[in-house]
């Protein structure tokens, strides 16, 4: 048996019925390359038997604690099945990206089984007609809960699923697996016990390491926590409800890498942060909901150890002005970088490792039923939203990989969207290609192919004005056009985001549209 930390126990007490908390990947797989190009439902099942001491998250189930009073357990689960995580269905013709976003939307939109090992694997086949992906090719669409993975420990599971060459053959166990007997809820309670004795001195062990960052937080200290950006109202900060839609775009990681190296000091995650903040100001102009005030992201941040292997989560974030107010594109890039720097400081100085360590003392019934609470009385309505939208980058491997000698051609994160923040942009990378797409509420973002079509044209925007030719230095510029755009009037402002338009110069992007259900 072991306990979930603080962290990962929160993604279970906070999981509502519209909300579940796990997150997921559709990976497309082209079957060609495998043997006889063709790859069976039995043969995906005797390929995960054979790799499951890989991945050993996928064996074990999560045992919660009577009234939560303690942080429920992992064990190896004595009634194991492996069929029922592992399930086959077929797109109804023609099979195109749009059935494939609504089949994954409504994957999505269901909770996993609690009493069970928390994921599943829907093999989808019938990808004939999905733009860029060859005829015959399947995919996977994985669920894992978060309270098991984060990004970083996912990428590894992932990999261990997969070989760098056609035909690998993975490494046996070292030893054979043992199932773990069910605890007894008087069992489970005893170690609360323990626990709840040793807290008071695991918490002051706590608070003497953070003492160091408390002191880089007095008063006339910078850059100050209090300095973070105040997000607005918009209209993805809502309660949502089980429906989700799904949609994404692709493009090349050299057209990202040209845009990061048009700015100095920016990064690839500042390049993409900004082809999400374009994204979203066309989106909401086109909607008229634009807020005079800058959108604000939450940007997840790993804290994992280089060697650090271990399931579960070790994640801290930072939140990052948009700067959705600036209408230039390559001003915009500037004020994200410079945002990003800043917040980047800010984190190091209250210590990301910190955060994360003090999240285990507080007491899971009570998140459980302030998340129930909220729920219940709509407080998402009512309240200013912590940030407005998720903006995840989980950087993946550049060489190819396989699985049964099927090549992986694309992978298209999908998140948790939850009351008061209904929109998730996943950023995933593979094989010289950037995949953004994005989770949200049917009924918060109803035209998820349009939202695709804003990203593509912001992404066009900036790899265009990023081209040697198009390049000026933003210096110069960037508080002129940050004070005019400040000054537009919401109400006269004509929508830039029209279907089918893209700027001057653009070039021609890979984007493949679709929807959700």
């Amino acid at each position: 048996m072991k306990q979930l930390s603080g962290q990962d126990a929160s993604f279970i007490y906070t999981e509502t019925a519209n909300a579940p908390m796990h997150i997921a990947t559709i990976y497309v797989y082209d079957q060609a390359s495998a043997p006889g190009g063709l790859i069976t439902f039995t043969g995906i099942l005797e390929m995960l038997e054979s790799r499951l001491h890989l991945a050993p998250v996928l064996r074990r189930r999560m045992v919660r604690v009577p009234m939560d009073v303690d942080h429920p357990y992992w064990i190896e689960d004595p009634d194991f099945d492996l069929e029922f995580h592992v399930r086959h269905i077929a797109l109804p013709k023609p099979g195109d990206w749009r059935q494939l976003c609504i089949q994954a939307a409504r994957l999505h939109s269901r909770p996993l089984d609690l009493n069970r090992p928390l994921w599943e694997i829907n093999v989808i086949e019938g990808l004939d007609h999905v733009e860029g992906v060859p005829a015959g090719s399947f995919a996977f669409v994985m669920k894992i809960h978060h309270a098991a993975v984060d990004g970083a420990s996912g990428i590894e599971m992932i990999t261990a699923l997969h070989d760098l060459i056609p035909g690998a053959h993975p490494p046996g166990p070292t030893q054979q697996w043992t199932p773990d007997p069910m605890p007894q809820p008087w069992e489970l309670l005893a170690r609360a016990s323990v626990n709840q004795a040793l807290k008071p001195f695991q918490f002051a062990e706590a608070m003497i390491r953070a003492l160091p960052a408390a002191r880089n937080l007095m008063p006339g200290t910078a850059p100050s926590i209090a300095d973070q950006p105040t997000p607005p109202r918009t209209l993805f900060n809502a309660p949502v409800t089980t429906h989700r839609v799904v949609d994404g775009i692709a493009m090349p990681l050299a057209g990202v890498k040209q845009i990061r190296a048009s700015l100095e000091r920016a990064t690839v995650n500042d390049a993409m942060l900004a082809v999400v903040a374009g994204g979203l100001r066309r989106y909401l102009l086109d909607k008229v909901a634009l807020p005079a005030e800058p959108l604000v992201a939450m940007v997840p941040v790993s804290v994992r150890g280089a060697d650090d292997k271990e399931a579960g989560n070790q994640v801290s974030a930072m939140l990052v002005s948009l700067h959705t107010h600036i209408a230039q594109s390559t001003d915009r890039f500037a004020a994200i970088r410079d945002s990003a720097l800043a917040a980047k400081a800010a984190l190091k100085t209250v210590g990301a490792r910190n955060l994360t360590e003090l999240a285990a003392f507080v007491p899971g019934a009570v998140v459980g039923a302030a998340a129930r609470l909220n729920a219940e009385l709509g407080s998402a309505n009512q309240t200013t939203p912590a940030f407005n939208v998720v903006v995840t980058n989980v950087p993946g491997p550049q060489v190819p990989m396989y699985m049964m000698g099927a090549k992986l051609v694309s992978t298209y994160g999908m998140g948790p969207v939850f009351d008061g923040m209904g929109l998730m942009n996943a950023i995933t990378s593979y094989c010289g290609e950037v995949f953004l797409s994005f989770t949200s509420c049917r009924e918060i973002l109803g035209d998820p192919a349009f939202y695709a079509q804003c990203l593509q044209e912001s992404y066009d925007e900036l790899l265009a004005g990023a081209s040697p030719e198009a390049r000026v230095s933003t210096a110069k510029r960037s508080a002129k056009s940050s004070g005019a755009a400040a000054a537009e009037s919401r109400a006269t402002r004509p929508s830039t985001a029209k279907v089918g338009a893209k700027p001057a110069g653009a070039k021609a992007g890979t984007a493949k549209r679709g929807g959700g259900g």
